[in-house]
């Protein structure tokens, strides 16, 4: 399901124009708006999920989410940072700083990083 006024379903599904850095049937990969890091992307399941919570409610849900883990080895490659390192990280609630309520997953990677708990 998808939800007409999400933003992240608009961009995931082709309805709004991204530079995809990586897509399947299930999932779609591109830049964040806002990079908090020299590399950083949302990857996004297709379809609608407000938390981690929802994505895990449902067997499709989970399988979108084994989709997503799945396909970040081959996002981090992509993007030549598989050797370097980089972190994947979830916001659940606006309480963690989830502003987009859309499930999505940021993928960052910078030297930085490493001195810096999140």
């Amino acid at each position: 399901m998808q939800k007409p006024d999400c933003i992240f379903c608009k961009l995931a599904n082709g309805e709004i124009s991204t530079a995809m850095v990586y897509e399947n049937d299930q999932i779609a990969c591109f830049k964040d708006a806002s990079p908090q890091a020299q590399t950083h992307v949302l990857i996004v399941p297709k379809q609608h999920y407000h938390d981690i919570e929802d994505l895990g409610r449902t067997a499709a849900g989970r399988d979108d989410a084994a989709a997503v883990l799945a396909a970040v080895p081959e996002i981090a490659a992509i993007l030549g940072v598989g050797d370097s390192g980089y972190r994947v990280i979830n916001n659940c609630g606006s309480g963690a700083g989830q502003t987009v309520f859309h499930v999505h997953f940021h993928l960052l990677s910078d030297p930085k990083l490493k001195d810096k708990l999140v």
